[in-house]
């Protein structure tokens, strides 16, 4: 009994997303990272906060980047979604020229990736039950990744983080939090290894290469170009949206989420925070009971966050 009680459970979680899929009008989340942008090939134009990075090479890198959101933005209100939220995350936010940036009454633009909420501070504020689905621009793959531009895992530090066994990068991060709402990554664009990683972890969600990578360094397509390409994804995420198909990303609860890190040090302060775990030299580990705790355990980011 226990048993199909579960599955009945379960049977009822999936078809959320298709249901709200059917229902207009849609509502888009794209969380808008920078590194694999159309036109970002160096680390340089990626990192530009970083000390002697030239002040032209920084404002040409986010004016590519505010381009690039501008075209997929039009691109998702071209294929029928009558909200879409845009958020800036790459380093925290504050990347996108705003006075450059697409105006249009149907967009709202968080130019921070934390923000309040009814009071609270949070991270993805307005990501709720009332979105239909989260698009992920400018994404990178996860570190250590061969043949990647500017692999990494949210912090430098981070050489692998896994949620019940499976090792994951941002992407998958990123799913994983928009699942506690039961909303489904639908569309990733980056470079060509962000995109196999995707397709690998969550078949049936459109990506888009937009160059390839060789550790700091990147080759690939123009951003008029690339604009194009991005605009085919979007267009066919949403018309795969719409089918009810795609899933969200909702690991069993309650998750054992690990984080490698690179040094001794980092993983022994790390696991003297109350419900961390030392698993060797470099591993911590705790259980963690929703989906949008997938790093609120160890870095506080998350829901209701301290001010």
């Amino acid at each position: 009994m226990a048993a199909i009680m579960n599955r009945r459970h379960f049977l009822a979680a999936s078809t959320i997303p298709a249901l709200r899929a059917q229902t207009k009008p849609l509502k888009i989340w794209m969380h808008c990272d920078m590194d694999g942008s159309p036109g970002i090939f160096t680390r340089e134009q990626a990192w530009y906060w970083e000390n002697g990075v030239r002040e032209q090479v920084a404002l040409e890198a986010r004016a590519l980047f505010t381009a690039d959101i501008n075209a997929a933005s039009a691109a998702a209100l071209g294929a029928g979604v009558a909200e879409l939220i845009v958020c800036d995350t790459h380093h925290g936010g504050g990347n996108l020229i705003q006075d450059k940036l697409l105006r249009d009454p149907r967009i709202t633009y968080l130019y921070r990736s934390v923000g309040v909420e009814d009071g609270v501070r949070r991270w993805m504020p307005g990501m709720n039950d009332s979105v239909h689905g989260i698009m992920l621009p400018g994404h990178h793959a996860k570190a250590f990744t061969q043949g990647a531009f500017l692999p990494h895992t949210w912090n430098s530090n981070w050489a692998d983080f896994t949620i019940n066994g499976q090792s994951v990068g941002e992407i998958g991060i990123e799913a994983c939090f928009a699942g506690h709402w039961n909303v489904p990554l639908i569309f990733v664009q980056g470079d060509e290894a962000a995109c196999a990683e995707t397709r690998q972890q969550f078949p049936g969600v459109v990506t888009t290469a937009v160059k390839q990578g060789n550790g700091e360094l990147a080759a690939g397509l123009s951003p008029e170009a690339a604009k194009l390409e991005t605009a085919r994804g979007i267009t066919q995420a949403i018309a795969n949206l719409k089918t009810g198909t795609l899933k969200p990303f909702r690991p069993t609860l309650p998750m054992t989420v690990t984080v490698k890190f690179r040094t001794v040090a980092d993983a022994q302060k790390a696991a003297q925070k109350p419900g961390i775990s030392l698993v060797d030299d470099h591993r911590v580990e705790a259980r963690v009971g929703r989906h949008a705790d997938v790093v609120k355990w160890l870095i506080g980011t998350g829901l209701d966050m301290t001010p």
